[in-house]
């Protein structure tokens, strides 16, 4: 994290870009095409975009309401608002199928937050080895 304390201003354009497209581009899909291969790959993009975008402010929040050590930088609060994404776009894609359970909803949702718990433990983990000064050397 750098040493100034970030705002939520410093997401505020990519936030809305991302729900405007998303969205924009959900509503655009669902008028004009049909439900065909690409258009579900489209859903499936424009959604991961839509469902991201909404989610930033909420998981900047939480990151900022309940603070972590170290402390969250831009790129983790992106990336969890990103797992939102990719979860619930994921899930929505299942549920074209039928193929949505408690099983599979619960399952998505603990490897996903497995996935980011080690990221997050590998962070804190970053190692510095003591650096060893001997004074006797010639």
């Amino acid at each position: 994290m750098t040493s100034q304390q970030l705002t939520f201003r410093n997401y505020l354009l990519s936030t809305l870009a991302l729900m405007i497209f998303g969205w924009g581009g959900i509503v655009a899909l669902f008028y004009f095409s049909l439900p065909l291969v690409w258009a579900r790959w489209g859903f499936f993009v424009l959604g991961i975009m839509a469902l991201t975008g909404t989610a930033l402010p909420v998981v900047y929040f939480f990151n900022r309401r309940f603070p972590t050590e170290p402390p969250a930088g831009s790129n983790v609060i992106v990336r969890q608002a990103l797992w939102v994404g990719v979860y619930a776009s994921t899930l929505a894609w299942l549920q074209l199928g039928r193929l949505v359970t408690l099983y599979v909803i619960l399952g998505l949702a603990g490897g996903l937050i497995a996935i980011e718990y080690f990221i997050r433990l590998r962070e804190k983990a970053n190692r510095n080895p003591p650096v060893v000064v001997d004074d006797n050397a010639s």
